[in-house]
């Protein structure tokens, strides 16, 4: 052994150095471990896109905020009046007000008349003027160039009661100026609760002088077919509007006249402002034999729709058909109808002139935006927009017909001198008195005049045009347009020789 053993010196003999075991973990800070989560999180949300968004089997369209604005960059400008005005108008704005105010505008610009926004009190006042009962004074109205004239009066209405005629132009409701108002602004105004009053100042014809008219609100109702038997068994049916049961009530009439051994029939349209359409169709169609065209319809772009008669229920007596300028819209698809595929004759004056049609929509909220959707044509394709119908036996009112209405509450006396002075001489005249010279002189002739009506009438003879004699005075004009009625009797003529053939 050598000196070095450590054996030989006593100390005990060292043990193989031991290698560590390889560690089956990877150790990471925690820093490090946090950041690389995040960086597989966006990996995955990166792959996800990709995934969901490219190539032909993609699930959804991604649209950045900025395209939703350039898509409708044409509202820009009005959310951006929107958004000033909320800012920078000294008061409170009602949001409501102003949205409606923006439709409105927006339907205005159309310049269509009969395309308008009617807010949900509006709205609720359409559906009750087509198909029930309302309190009003009775008359259709439309918008034209910024002015409210009336189209026509409802038969046996306050307003046809007073005189109003098609073509007045309403000028003020109770010292109100209604003038750029639409129409359905117009009607919240003028409608009113049954027994209460309403003035209007009204203008009938460019020269004359606007005059006041006060109503008294009733309700208007909703009966639109009236029959008479006239003598050589000619019945008289009038048909005042197109409503709902429109149809029913005239085939009631007609079942009702042919029991009584009605030969031939005047149908009369005067003064009937339309309705609905459906309501004009199912009445051309008694008229009109089956396969001929009772209209036509027209929307934007595309080709006109024909409407043909069905082999329905038909009228097989001589008719004859009366219509004037207050007959419009469902009265005049009627007319043309009956002029062109039944080749029924037609008295009076040219029609209205109403050939578009028009559809409501009801808004989320109750409101209504009506739309002219489509013009409508004659069986031969003829629009009469703006034109009318012209009659084939022209009969003119009498000119005693258009003239103003007489406030009773105005005192006329002698010496004075006024266009109002002169309508009542004509008046007067109309109904055979005689007032001397209609010159607008109220002179002792005219004074005279007045005693003789004031006790024809069972009134205080005083000469003085006001009160009583003046409702009296056009009572009897009404009267007498009722029963001289030289359209009426000229239809009455003309069915009596097609009886005659």
């Amino acid at each position: 052994m050598s000196e070095n053993d450590p054996q030989e010196h006593g100390m005990p003999e060292p043990e193989p150095e031991k290698k560590p075991e390889p560690s089956r973990y990877i150790r990471i800070k925690p820093f490090s471990l946090i950041m690389l989560i995040f960086a597989l999180v966006l990996t995955t949300a990166a792959v996800t896109f990709v995934a969901l968004t490219v190539g032909e089997d993609k699930v959804v369209e991604v649209v950045k905020p900025q395209q939703v604005g350039n898509e409708r960059k044409e509202f820009k400008k009005l959310f951006d009046a929107y958004d000033q005005l909320k800012q920078s108008y000294f008061d409170d704005v009602d949001d409501t007000e102003v949205i409606d105010g923006a439709i409105n505008g927006m339907v205005d610009a159309l310049g269509d008349p009969y395309s308008d926004y009617l807010n949900e009190k509006e709205a609720k006042q359409l559906n009750e003027s087509i198909s029930s009962s309302f309190e009003g004074i009775g008359a259709e109205i439309q918008e034209s160039n910024g002015y409210i004239s009336i189209v026509s009066p409802i038969k046996n209405s306050p307003a046809e009661k007073v005189g109003l005629l098609p073509n007045d132009t309403i000028l003020s409701v109770d010292g109100k100026s209604i003038q750029g108002m639409s129409s359905s602004e117009a009607v919240l105004l003028i409608r009113g609760e049954k027994g209460s009053t309403v003035t209007l100042s009204v203008q009938r014809g460019k020269r004359q002088e606007p005059f006041n008219v006060k109503i008294v609100r009733d309700v208007i109702p909703i009966h639109t077919v009236y029959a008479e038997m006239l003598d050589d068994k000619i019945a008289h049916i009038n048909i005042t509007s197109f409503s709902e049961n429109t149809y029913k009530e005239l085939l009631e009439s007609l079942n009702e006249m042919t029991e009584k051994g009605m030969q031939g029939v005047l149908i009369d349209v005067r003064q009937n402002p339309g309705g609905i359409l459906s309501a004009a169709i199912d009445i051309s169609d008694l008229f009109v034999d089956e396969g001929k065209a009772l209209f036509q319809t027209q929307e934007k772009g595309r080709q006109p729709e024909i409407f043909p008669a069905s082999d329905g229920q038909k009228v097989e007596i001589p008719v004859a058909l009366i219509v004037d300028d207050g007959s419009a819209s469902a009265s005049e698809i009627l007319a043309g109808a009956l002029k062109e595929s039944a080749h029924i004759p037609i008295v009076g004056v040219k029609t209205f002139g109403k050939g578009t049609v028009q559809t409501p929509t009801q808004l989320q909220d109750g409101s209504n935006l009506k739309l002219t959707t489509a013009k409508w044509l004659t069986p031969d394709g003829n629009w009469i927009h703006k034109k009318g119908i012209e009659p084939d036996v022209k009969v003119p009112y009498p000119p005693y017909a258009s003239l103003p209405f007489l406030d009773s509450s105005e005192k006329m006396t002698e010496g004075q001198v006024s266009p109002t002075v002169q309508a009542a001489e004509e008046m007067l005249e109309a109904v055979g008195y005689d007032p001397g010279e209609a010159d607008g002189l109220y002179d002792k002739s005219t004074s005279q005049a007045v005693k003789a009506l004031q006790k024809d009438l069972s009134v205080e003879q005083t000469g003085v045009l006001t009160g009583d004699t003046t409702i009296g005075l056009m009572q009897k004009l009404r009267d007498k347009m009722k029963t001289d009625d030289p359209q009426l009797l000229k239809a009455k003529e003309v069915v009596l020789k097609e009886i005659k053939k």
